[in-house]
């Protein structure tokens, strides 16, 4: 194992002989983990630089966390490629390291002429960008397929293959293997000012400054303020909130698959879809706002979500609200990714990625680092990372508290600390000693689940806040 360094809060370290960075990614949410993981595999020396206390910090943490098969995806996009690619790359992955991914399909449903008469022409899409499993279904169908639909539904369209994915364990997965490999990560680590030169650029950063020879932009929704700081004003971010509420597991029956609305400019609409944590989720809302910190939930929003979800799945709003969350996603007008690299530069701008980030994370790490050797890096030959096993977060997942021989041999793992989502001391102490340790509560709740039950951390809550302060230097 090389040598990690990850630092946070003090002032940057130096680089032995002053030498730059040979690339540096801005930004650690799950395209920028992917990247920093991708160039790991390279002898390159490679900077992750992050403005939050953690990795998935931002959009990564609060979105739907679908696989997408990108079916209805703009035909010959680079979206559509890179989000065919990505999905069976990280569906591979995932398998291999054990992220949860459970295969539940999605419907298409159609609630009205207008919307039945869409399905069609949605089929002929997913077959333009490759996907030939969908297929039609009446309205008789859909009702024994799910039968607590709300009345009305006229018909749908079947996507087999769209499944949910543990959306916490996918960058942390990508950066605990980025950062094993030899990549810095540097947190609390805001870029205030880039100086382009003629070798390096000089980032000017919370910490102070780093250099580097070939930089990428990955900075979410910040990626356009970044984009201008080397002199580009190609895209312009606009903040799209999402909104989302969350069932309690005792909901999860009444839900089968993922349930889509029929698509439209605006985006993909309220959906209904379980959760690889047991859960069952209602939105996201579609909210077009100028604050890029804006991720409280507000009244409207949640009436707006009750609203839709009595029309989807009516019992589902009998069910217990488990949380509420919002997440903001990076629009920037156009269908597209904003993927462009500029070579006199020796810089790659990764803006506009929506949604199908999560999904398309590892193959917009391969293109990107594909268009490093057209701004004249020479990466080098590639080697294989040292394999690795996350945490089984899933519900159907081998979870330690049901594992009689691993509590004989540590019963650590047999002492509950969360009860609301059966999680062990065993598991809370091994995140803390991990390769990257959560620095809050909220870090160590997506790397174990703690606090997020239906008690929302009330009985476990000060227990868990009582870690992190003592696993603090």
């Amino acid at each position: 194992m090389t040598h990690t360094v990850t630092t946070a809060g003090d002032p940057l370290p130096a680089l032995p002989g002053r030498a730059p960075y040979d690339v540096t990614v801005i930004g650690a949410g799950v395209v920028g983990t992917a990247l920093a993981r991708e160039l790991a595999r390279y002898p390159l020396r490679t900077a992750l630089v992050e403005a939050s206390d953690d990795i998935g910090d931002g959009t990564s943490k609060a979105n739907t966390a679908i696989l997408h098969t990108g079916f209805d995806a703009v035909p010959g996009s680079l979206e559509a490629r890179l989000v065919r690619e990505g999905q069976r790359r990280l569906s591979a992955y995932a398998a291999e390291t054990g992220i949860p991914v459970e295969r539940v399909g999605a419907l298409l449903v159609a609630w009205d002429t207008e919307q039945l008469a869409a399905l069609p022409a949605l089929l002929a899409k997913a077959a333009a960008n490759g996907y030939h499993a969908a297929r039609l279904m009446d309205a008789d169908e859909l009702a024994a397929r799910e039968p607590h639909l709300g009345p009305g539904a006229l018909g749908a369209l079947e996507v087999p293959d769209e499944s949910v994915i543990c959306p916490w364990s996918t960058p942390l997965a990508f950066a605990t293997q980025a950062v094993r490999a030899g990549v810095h990560l540097h947190l609390d680590c805001p870029v205030r000012h880039i100086e382009p030169g003629d070798t390096a650029h000089t980032l000017t950063t919370g910490r102070g400054t780093l250099r580097t020879r070939y930089l990428i932009n990955a900075a979410g929704l910040y990626a356009d303020e970044i984009d201008r700081m080397l002199g580009h004003d190609v895209f312009t971010v606009t903040p799209r909130r999402g909104q989302l509420l969350v069932f309690d597991k005792l909901a999860r029956d009444l839900v089968r698959h993922i349930l889509l609305p029929v698509p439209t400019a605006v985006g993909k609409g309220v959906l209904v879809a379980p959760t690889v944590f047991g859960n069952v989720l209602l939105g996201p809302t579609a909210e077009e706002l100028d604050d890029r910190t804006a991720t409280e939930s507000t009244r409207e929003g949640i009436a707006l979500l009750r609203e839709k979800g009595r029309r989807i799945l009516p019992r589902l709003l009998d069910e217990e609200v488990t949380a509420v969350y919002a997440g903001l996603r990076a629009a920037t007008g156009q269908e597209d990714y904003r993927i462009q690299e500029y070579a006199g530069l020796r810089y790659i701008a990764v803006g506009g990625i929506r949604s199908t980030g999560l999904t398309a994370s590892m193959a917009i790490a391969d293109h990107v680092t594909a268009l490093l050797a057209r701004t004249g890096l020479d990466t080098g030959a590639p080697a294989e990372l040292e394999p690795l096993t996350m945490p089984g977060l899933g519900e159907v997942s081998d979870r330690p508290y049901l594992d009689a021989d691993l509590i004989a041999r540590d019963p650590a793992y047999g002492t509950l600390v969360c009860h609301c989502e059966r999680v062990t001391a065993g598991e809370l102490r091994d995140a803390l000693a991990s390769t990257l340790p959560p620095r809050s509560v909220a870090g160590l709740a997506r790397r174990t689940r703690a606090g997020n039950g239906r008690c929302q951390g009330f009985h476990c809550g000060a227990g868990l806040r009582a870690l992190i302060e003592g696993a603090r230097p």
